[in-house]
């Protein structure tokens, strides 16, 4: 199936003629969302030209058009980025993907921050590396040995949908496997044609019906920085501040660091798992 046009049929789908300003003067619809001939109308192309771009025809199209559909379909930031990448497959990331390596001031920087819980992970989401305490605070079920093969590395997207520890671990789990199908779908657009992402995407869709249900929304997002609810099995319950920091040196490579605020529970609750782990 073509992705720009699944794409665009989703955002056409999810907009009503009421918020698009779009007079219907009370004809019945057999879908809700708009036609296709009001989008065309709405971003000033003829509809025999947006009929190709949804069905995958085109992929010429112009700055100004792409423009004129994001604002059409009221896109945010992300989604106008997704839109320009699966519109423009020639100029998206098909390099071959190559093992990720952990630099080895990162490591020396993971393991300088101490008691703050902190993980590296790939452009993937594969867990490159951890400090003890982000080890403690996420990963405490697997084994300490920092990941090392590309083999063998833990996923964290496979484990939010497949471990059950991390199911229960999130006191949102519903929001943060949303935030994880975004992230990887907005992947997908960036990298088409990389093996590895199609592997995990197709190893998600047998093995979870949430996932399944998830990516059919066709919701895009980058990772950003949150705040989250969390249940440890040691400590109790714990809001952190989820910091994503991304390494400008290693293409696709994030810096995940947890933090509470000073003098609360949830300080004390982390300052008890760093001395229970030590």
């Amino acid at each position: 199936m073509d992705e720009l046009g699944e794409f665009l049929r989703s955002r056409r789908g999810r907009l009503t003629p009421v918020d698009a300003g779009v007079r219907t003067y009370g004809d019945r619809r057999r879908v809700p969302g708009l036609r296709r001939e009001e989008l065309a109308q709405l971003a000033g192309v003829s509809v025999a030209y947006y009929t190709r771009l949804e069905q995958g025809l085109s992929r010429n199209a112009s700055d100004g058009v792409l423009d004129a559909l994001a604002g059409a379909l009221r896109l945010d930031d992300d989604e106008t980025d997704h839109l320009r990448a699966l519109a423009r497959p020639r100029l998206a990331q098909r390099r071959r993907p190559r093992p990720e390596r952990v630099r080895p001031a990162i490591r020396t920087l993971l393991d300088s921050i101490g008691d703050v819980p902190a993980v590296l992970v790939g452009y993937r989401n594969d867990v490159l590396a951890w400090n003890r305490m982000g080890h403690a605070l996420i990963f405490g079920h697997l084994p300490f040995e920092s990941p090392g093969h590309a083999e063998s590395r833990p996923n964290w997207i496979q484990l939010i949908f497949c471990d059950p520890h991390l199911r229960e671990f999130y006191d949102d789990w519903k929001s943060k496997a949303t935030d994880a199908v975004a992230y990887l779908r907005m992947l997908s657009g960036e990298r088409p044609g990389d093996p590895r992402v199609a592997e995990l995407i197709g190893e998600l869709s047998v093995r979870s019906p949430e996932f399944v249900r998830l990516w059919g929304g066709h919701a895009v997002g980058k990772c950003r920085s949150s705040v989250r609810g969390f249940r440890h099995p040691l400590v109790g319950g714990l809001t952190l501040n989820e910091e994503v920091m991304n390494l400008v040196a290693d293409h696709g490579q994030r810096l995940v660091l947890y933090s509470a605020e000073t003098g609360s529970p949830s300080d004390a609750g982390l300052t008890l798992l760093a001395g229970i782990t030590a």
